[in-house]
């Protein structure tokens, strides 16, 4: 499974949502331009030493990335999205797709993606999750789908 996050703005949150990719054995997928640069210290700082650990892969073209997938393993997570999240079917090959913090995600992939499209139920007139919470949110339910198998040495199931 692959977390996706389309131009990130907040170092902190990919730095948080690169801890998670860790103890997941996620991959990390970061889409340029980047709000920070990768070397910042709101970055070092929230992921610690987590960086090793993850495979992170950084991509230029977002839709030339999106065309090289499977579109039943894509799957993008907006607050302005009807479907709920738990109604998607997750798999090791699943890709969570992430918008940026203040703008989300393009609405060409938004239309483009309609039927791919779901959402963290919340109380309405809310505006949104922070990104890092929904990236856990999730990741930790594509697994429970799962049964947590891709965790290795899971002693919780």
């Amino acid at each position: 499974m692959q977390i996706v996050l389309f131009e990130p703005e907040i170092p902190q949150n990919t730095g948080n949502i690169i801890r998670t990719c860790s103890v997941t054995g996620t991959g990390l997928v970061l889409v340029h331009p980047l709000g920070f640069s990768f070397d910042s210290k709101q970055l070092k700082r929230a992921r610690l030493d987590y960086l090793s650990e993850v495979d992170i892969t950084h991509v230029y073209d977002f839709e030339a990335f999106l065309k090289k997938r499977e579109r039943e393993n894509l799957v993008f997570f907006s607050s302005k999205a009807s479907q709920p999240f738990s109604s998607i079917t997750y798999n090791s090959e699943s890709c969570l797709i992430f918008g940026s913090e203040t703008q989300g995600l393009p609405a060409s992939v938004t239309e483009q993606y309609a039927d791919r499209l779901v959402t963290i139920p919340m109380i309405p007139d809310r505006r949104c999750l922070n990104l890092a919470t929904s990236a856990g949110i999730g990741i930790y339910h594509a697994l429970f789908q799962q049964d947590f198998k891709p965790l290795v040495n899971c002693n919780a199931v």
